[in-house]
């Protein structure tokens, strides 16, 4: 995590870190005054029993008319038919509360998420992200829902009967109150612990569902390698050190009840005792004593569920600790205070000065060393190297999914740290060697990253990228899901989707990472006449694993060690005889053999 989550994490152990929700309950404060004026009316539903039992037991029993006892038994039942209105409303609305919350949250923190540049991504896992998103999620759901609304619920009943307590009978109060300072500050000594210890397993089980989340969706090479037992084992032990935090937690909540509990009814008991020693002196009623004594156990009893809550919401704060914190993670990448408007109609230059970059998570290697390119207007410019070169950093500085350390990188002559991610963007198609498919539909994938995407639109692009044919074929046309990743679907598949979602956007500038790899030989030939096609009207930057589909290229940049130490067109780099005829001599001279070998 970064330098300004710790300190955000240093802050909550003082602030709490529920109270990071507070400003998510503000958002709806109507709820909240509800929610709280029907806990409040439960709550001195039962605090107004005591008071009704003293009556009876004092006077109720000594009239000789009825009326007296009908009046009281009627009063009992009204108050238990307001304690039942109050408490569902109370119910509907402390969970709506969580539901809602929880709700906007998971958004809120989903959509910061996404916009975290891959620096933040290169350190932290997928799955783990996720197991935030759920697991924590819903234990603060249950912290603001149901274990708040019993905490502070009885929180105002432990008071009320003190109050109430001390108006029965001061000086059996007295001995009351002296356990109070007993009770209370175990209570907090313990609360640390559990939040501690409970963040701690939160931490462990959101590391074994990651790595769960990671082996099933490798499960083809997983079984491939006859890797199941071991990936099981290592799961296992994931899930065995997520259960021995989780029990470490559960013995310190455990500790604190019990804990709690032996104070409390200690203390009562040690009350009562001395009430009933006032009873046979005369000194109290015993409608007193009785009206003193409910009240000692409603106070008890709330102190001890409070114990209980204490540790779920100790659980909850660590949740909210772990779940906040990506809220807290600042971008690497961010727009300026005030940005540049790109140049309209759009020109499609490319210029590198200068630049120098190492990744973060291996500052100490540089990728590119002073690199500096022009890539003019319509201009079709390769870049070929041999693996590590550089060529892949390249795409990931002008798509600003990194800043570089030194130098600049330039749109159309406007360094573009001084525009918005999303405009810059919106500048540039890429077709990765890499593909993403999305686990929805042919048609979704292909308008993906163009808003508003008409179906004739879609038809068109897959028609460009020749992937029509095999869509034509499928049982639902455009509409068929392809599954995650798109694993219905074959390499060269895959491949066309990602270059008709490309030719959708019609960008001005077109980044293509090998763009043909995946296909076969046909479709590499139906492909190319597509792309060159496309590539006629706006500039394009190839990277090139295969030197064959960089021949029609203007202008072919060869790196080494993120260096430029070749440039020309394909005739004069061979001519010349440095890296780059090396590299054409090794893949033409290979390709040839295996060509021939195949023919036998």
């Amino acid at each position: 995590m970064s330098d300004t989550v710790e300190a955000q994490q240093k802050n909550s152990r003082n602030l709490r870190p529920l109270a990071r929700l507070w400003p998510y309950l503000l958002r709806y404060r109507g709820m909240v005054i509800a929610a709280l004026f029907f806990l409040t009316l439960a709550a001195a539903t039962t605090l107004a029993l005591p008071l009704a039992v003293r009556r009876m037991i004092d006077h109720g029993f000594a009239a000789t008319d009825s009326a007296f006892i009908n009046k009281y038994f009627a009063m009992l039942i009204v108050l238990a038919v307001v304690m039942a209105i109050s408490s569902a409303m109370r119910y509907y609305y402390v969970i709506s509360i969580g539901e809602r919350i929880v709700s906007d949250i998971r958004r809120e923190v989903f959509a910061h998420v996404t916009r975290l540049s891959p620096a933040f991504f290169d350190i932290n896992q997928s799955g783990e992200i996720v197991s935030r998103l759920t697991a924590d999620a819903t234990q603060i759901k249950s912290a603001v829902g149901a274990t708040a609304s019993v905490a502070l619920r009885n929180t105002i009943m432990c008071i009320g009967a003190m109050v109430m307590m001390i108006y029965t009978s001061p000086s059996l109060s007295v001995l009351v109150l002296a356990a109070i300072p007993v009770i209370v500050f175990p209570l907090v000594g313990f609360g640390r612990s559990v939040r501690k210890r409970s963040r701690a397993a939160q931490d462990t089980l959101a590391h074994a569902s990651a790595f769960a989340g990671e082996t099933i969706a490798a499960s083809r090479t997983v079984q491939a390698f006859n890797g199941e037992a071991v990936a099981a084992a290592r799961y296992g032990d994931a899930v065995e050190e997520a259960y021995q935090a989780a029990k470490a937690a559960v013995k310190s909540r455990a500790l604190l009840t019990g804990f709690a509990i032996i104070l409390v009814f200690g203390s009562i008991a040690a009350v009562l005792w001395y009430g009933a020693q006032g009873v046979l002196s005369g000194t109290i009623s015993a409608g007193t004593l009785g009206q003193f004594v409910l009240y000692s156990v409603i106070a008890g009893s709330s102190l001890g569920q409070l114990s209980e809550v204490w540790g779920e919401l100790a659980q909850a704060g660590g949740a909210a600790e772990r779940l906040t914190e990506l809220l807290y993670e600042v971008s690497a990448i961010s727009a300026p205070a005030v940005p540049v408007a790109l140049p309209i109609p759009a020109k499609g230059i490319v210029e590198f000065s200068d630049v120098h970059f190492s990744y973060p998570s291996h500052s100490a290697r540089s990728a590119l060393k002073g690199l500096s390119f022009k890539v003019g207007s319509g201009e079709t410019v390769a870049i070929v190297g041999p693996s590590g070169a550089g060529k892949s950093t390249i795409f990931s500085l002008v798509l600003r999914f990194y800043d570089p350390v030194s130098g600049t990188v330039k749109l159309d002559d406007v360094d573009i740290r001084t525009v918005t991610p999303e405009a810059l963007r919106s500048r540039l198609a890429i077709v990765p060697q890499d593909v993403t498919i999305f686990a929805a539909s042919i048609h979704d994938n292909i308008a993906f990253g163009t808003p508003g995407a008409t179906r004739d639109g879609v038809k068109a692009a897959a028609a460009a990228a020749q992937a029509d044919e095999f869509i034509a074929r499928l049982e639902n046309g455009y509409d068929t899901a392809v599954g995650e990743r798109g694993i219905t679907l074959s390499g060269g598949q895959r491949q066309r989707i990602a270059i008709a979602r490309a030719i959708l956007r019609n960008a001005p500038v077109l980044l293509l990472d090998e763009a043909t790899s995946a296909l076969d030989a046909e479709s590499e030939t139906l492909v190319q006449k597509a792309l060159d096609g496309l590539m006629k009207s706006r500039t394009t930057i190839v990277i090139a694993h295969r030197l064959a589909t960089v021949l029609k290229a203007d202008r072919i940049l060869v790196l080494d060690d993120g260096q430029i130490v070749e440039q020309g067109t394909h005739q004069s780099l061979i001519q010349q005889g440095g890296l780059y005829a090396k590299l054409a001599r090794l893949q033409f001279e290979t390709g040839a053999q295996d060509f021939l070998a195949a023919a036998k």
